[in-house]
């Protein structure tokens, strides 16, 4: 008759974990990367319903129609901005090595004496 294995208590009783710990320097997947960012891009696009529906129920209320105006010319440019942001990579540590060396003065071609056949 097979038994359960039976777990080692031993003479020290692990503490419960509250957390994961992180233990790699290992960038996000890009699953998590893509999920964050979709998410991002619902919530700036989420603002744009409420302000055209905000636009008409200030028209209904004040019947001034620059007010909606105003209100959906600010709603326009959401849709380029969640666009932007939700494609912007995400922020550098201070640990990523720079690309720049800072030799500015290095040439591609050194300069000097070269034959010439005329």
């Amino acid at each position: 008759m097979p038994t359960e294995p039976r777990s080692s208590r031993g003479f020290f009783r692990p503490a419960p974990v509250e957390h994961a710990v992180l233990i790699t320097e290992a960038a996000p997947s890009l699953d998590d990367q893509h999920r964050a960012r979709v998410r991002r891009y619902t919530f700036i696009m989420a603002f744009r319903i409420p302000c055209l529906i905000l636009a008409a129920i200030a028209y209904s209320a004040f019947e001034n129609p620059l007010l909606s105006i105003l209100i959906i010319a600010a709603s326009v440019p959401l849709p380029w901005i969640a666009v932007l942001v939700a494609n912007d990579r995400p922020p550098r540590t201070k640990d990523e090595p720079s690309r720049w060396d800072g030799h500015s003065s290095q040439t591609a071609l050194e300069s000097g004496q070269r034959k010439v056949i005329e």
